[in-house]
């Protein structure tokens, strides 16, 4: 059990690694379907593996400049705010129906993230001025965001929605956070990875921590196996990361999200 665990933990360090989200994507799953543990105890296991992993991560980044501090810290104030509000949703709704719309979410972001993948390609050849009409939120000639109150009010509203999905599905918020710091505020794909982890690092230690505060139970001998796999699956996945381009990386992504959606649909569906 404890082989299996780290082997499958690293899979969501990978893909931390290399998209900087889609771990917990993976992960609840893979607890649930290939280490049996409960769904509802997954949600926090999955949060401790994502979160601890995340952390490193961003920590990596953050020594080589690739890290957005003041958008990344907006992220993740608003996404903490609703953290609880998801995990009590959580508890309400029955485990079948929970992972069923999980993967529905999944879907949704796949298939938008391999469809804008191109258009992100093209949008950071021509960097938009701050004096010219374009998306709410623009960066200067050097890349540098063009902070307004639009802005700032767009960034905080998709990290409020982040944190009812953290709680709710017990996810760290990458597979959102990313493609919206890439759409949204029109950030490279490699300093998106690493804003989003340090999101995903504080997020998910608001979702813990309300999770123990609800009294939650966290299968923590499968947990530090999980965890323990994960970080060997992040340095990996941050080499590799290193050496692919930014679209490549996001369809990469779209498709490892695809495939995990179909497959919890297609358990929940069968049983």
């Amino acid at each position: 059990m404890s082989l299996l665990a780290i082997l499958l933990g690293a899979v969501v360090g990978l893909s931390l690694g290399l998209t900087g989200g889609g771990g917990a994507i993976f992960a609840v799953p893979l607890l649930v379907y290939g280490l049996g543990v409960d769904p509802r105890e997954a949600i926090g296991a999955s949060l401790v593996t994502v979160g601890a992993t995340a952390l490193v991560g961003f920590l990596q980044r953050w020594r080589f400049g690739l890290v957005e501090m003041r958008t990344g810290l907006l992220f993740a104030a608003a996404g903490m705010t609703t953290a609880p509000i998801g995990s009590l949703l959580a508890a309400r709704i029955p485990e079948a129906l929970l992972l069923l719309l999980f993967a529905v979410l999944m879907l949704v972001v796949a298939v938008r993230m391999w469809s804008k993948a191109g258009d992100v390609a093209e949008r950071h050849v021509l960097i938009i001025h701050p004096d010219e009409p374009g998306p709410v939120c623009r960066r200067d000639p050097q890349g540098v965001l063009h902070w307004n109150s639009r802005c700032a009010l767009l960034l905080v509203g998709v990290g409020l929605g982040t944190g009812v999905l953290t709680g709710l599905f017990g996810v760290g918020g990458g597979f959102i956070i990313v493609p919206a710091l890439v759409l949204f505020s029109g950030m490279g794909i490699q300093r998106a990875v690493g804003t989003s982890l340090l999101v995903i690092a504080l997020i998910s230690t608001s979702g813990i921590a309300s999770l123990l505060i609800a009294g939650r139970t966290m299968p923590w001998s499968i947990v530090a196996w999980f965890a323990g796999g994960s970080l060997f699956g992040l340095f990996v996945g941050t080499r590799l990361a290193a050496r692919l381009g930014g679209p490549t990386l996001q369809r990469v992504f779209a498709a490892a999200i695809l495939f995990v959606a179909l497959f919890v649909i297609t358990r929940n569906l069968a049983f």
